[in-house]
């Protein structure tokens, strides 16, 4: 089994680019590189320069490269289709361009990917988690969402060779097993692959393993991450978005959580998945100071555990 561990920038708090209080990119990539990381996302459109010549240079003098990029934005309405594509555009221009890792013989597409998440209605964030009272879209609005991640992912892969995976993401229109469900069947396979995440699959009410192995003839990229049982227990009886969930540290290093890694790694030892992961721990950007001992830690604890991690010489 060939697995790569990468680091994402969520693990610094970099999700809402609005937010003033975000790391400077340049110390995200000098952390990764100092917590042993080969390489990481790119994070949320807007984070990090899109610059290939800059980019190109910071990753080399710190022996990294990007694993994917990000559209994490409303996929649902049809007016936000433009900024969609201009923004697939633009992202793939750059990390198609960047020095990636040769790809190897059981890894069914090449890197770097465009991670796909729907995000930004209300009704949902706050309905993060709990599927009995998460409205759920019309046939009409899934229709028009199904039809943007299409014209996304056809364009990532007709332009510039990138692979698209969706990402069901807690407080998105596409969280809970039904929707999954429903998008692997309407989203053909030539089309996107599924990057699923051990973390919002248990906080969407989902078993990590078991979805992962459900869903692993359409599984081309994961996302780990940990859940402190305690926390969640709590913010479970409590009407909050997601975001503000993770800010009270509902994710926590991964190995002191209660997702079953070690069941993971036979999982995918079984299956012989060959390809990449990446380690999140979303947080508020306020507390980056523990960034960097918290992704080394779940670095250490996943090879532990039996998963290979090492630096990646760049094709």
């Amino acid at each position: 089994m060939s697995i790569t561990i990468t680091a994402a920038p969520c693990c610094w708090g970099v999700d809402d680019v609005r937010n003033p209080h975000l790391p400077p990119w340049q110390r995200v990539l000098d952390e990764v590189a100092a917590a042993g990381y080969g390489g990481l996302e790119l994070g949320p459109y807007g984070y990090m320069p899109l610059d290939l010549d800059l980019m190109a240079r910071e990753l080399g003098r710190r022996d990294l490269f990007i694993v994917a990029g990000t559209i994490f934005d409303d996929l649902v309405a049809p007016e936000n289709r433009e900024s969609l594509l201009r923004q697939t555009d633009e992202i793939c221009a750059l990390v198609s361009k960047l020095p990636q890792p040769a790809k190897r013989p059981g890894q069914r597409y090449a890197t770097p990917y465009l991670t796909v998440m729907d995000w930004g209605h209300d009704e949902r964030d706050y309905a993060a988690g709990h599927s009995d009272r998460a409205p759920r879209l019309s046939d009409e609005a899934w229709a028009g969402m199904m039809d943007n991640i299409r014209a996304i992912a056809e364009l990532a892969r007709d332009k510039y060779g990138v692979r698209a995976t969706i990402h069901p993401h807690a407080g998105g229109y596409i969280e809970f097993a039904d929707e999954i469900a429903r998008a692997v069947a309407d989203i053909p396979g030539e089309t996107a692959g599924f990057c699923l995440d051990t973390g919002h699959l248990y906080y969407s009410g989902m078993d990590p393993v078991a979805s992962l192995e459900q869903y692993y003839d359409r599984l081309d990229y994961i996302h780990f991450k940990d859940i402190d049982r305690a926390v969640f227990d709590r913010v479970m009886g409590e009407h909050i978005r997601f975001f503000e969930a993770c800010a009270q540290g509902v994710m926590c290093p991964i190995g002191r959580g209660v997702i079953d890694y070690p069941g993971i790694r036979a999982l995918l030892t079984r299956l012989g998945y060959e390809g990449y992961i990446t380690i999140e721990q979303e947080r508020d950007p306020r507390n980056a100071g523990g960034s960097l001992a918290d992704v080394k830690a779940s670095r250490d604890y996943l090879a532990r555990v039996g998963f290979t991690i090492g630096q990646e010489t760049r094709a």
